[in-house]
């Protein structure tokens, strides 16, 4: 099937609630092109560099979320006109992000990453330094940052209930800091599910999905 066909199928069986972001990394221009000539807005590169060189060439109104980890040194590169960095795993990163916003005249819309997943390769914060930063003065000083919600990836495993004992306990963690709003800190996104286990991440309460090679069929790394 095509890029069109499989996006389409994709956002057919899609509740109206998830928001999809069509992860885009490794894939051409063309491929890109073909899906945002179906409609789609939302692309999610994990490299800066990459999502850098793509939103220079490809229309200007596309949505780009950076999924990936990022390196604060990095940040200057995507300030202009990221849409949303669902990476953020450090209190230093965001308030690098809080830097470069200002500079760039703009707020710019993070998900704070929880470390749900077993695995040491898994970038992300804990509850409690969730919890430590957010009552810090120093976060609310913080005017360019909005916090939007909670990114997490679950363990890479066949293992079903693993994955849905993780998803579950980030949607529990949601629920719990909605009750902690302030002015920066709004949890409207919980970003979960990847091509493998978007399905059980939007049982579990998923509300925006990162999905690539369904759409794009699979990655050559080579």
């Amino acid at each position: 099937m095509s890029i069109t066909n499989n996006l389409v199928k994709l956002k057919n069986e899609l509740p109206n609630n998830v928001t999809l972001v069509a992860v885009s990394k490794t894939k051409p221009l063309l491929d890109i092109q073909e899906a945002y000539d179906t409609g789609h807005r939302h692309f999610g590169e994990n490299k800066i560099q990459e999502m850098v060189e793509k939103y220079e060439q490809l229309p200007k109104d596309i949505k780009w979320h950076m999924i990936g980890h990022v390196q604060r040194n990095k940040v200057k590169y995507m300030a202009d006109f990221v849409h949303l960095i669902h990476g953020v795993d450090s209190f230093k990163l965001l308030k690098e992000i809080n830097k470069q916003a200002i500079k760039s005249e703009r707020i710019i819309d993070c998900l704070f990453q929880i470390k749900i997943a077993k695995e040491d390769s898994k970038f992300g914060m804990d509850k409690a330094d969730v919890l430590n930063v957010i009552s810090s003065e120093e976060f609310a000083d913080l005017k360019a940052v909005n916090i939007k919600g909670l990114m997490g990836m679950a363990t890479f495993t066949e293992n079903e209930s693993v994955i849905k004992e993780e998803f579950t306990y980030l949607k529990d963690t949601f629920e719990e800091f909605k009750e902690l709003s302030k002015s920066n800190f709004n949890m409207e996104i919980l970003s979960m599910g990847m091509s493998g286990d978007y399905q059980l991440a939007i049982e579990c309460g998923s509300n925006m999905v990162r999905i690539g090679s369904t759409i794009f069929g699979e990655r050559n790394y080579n």
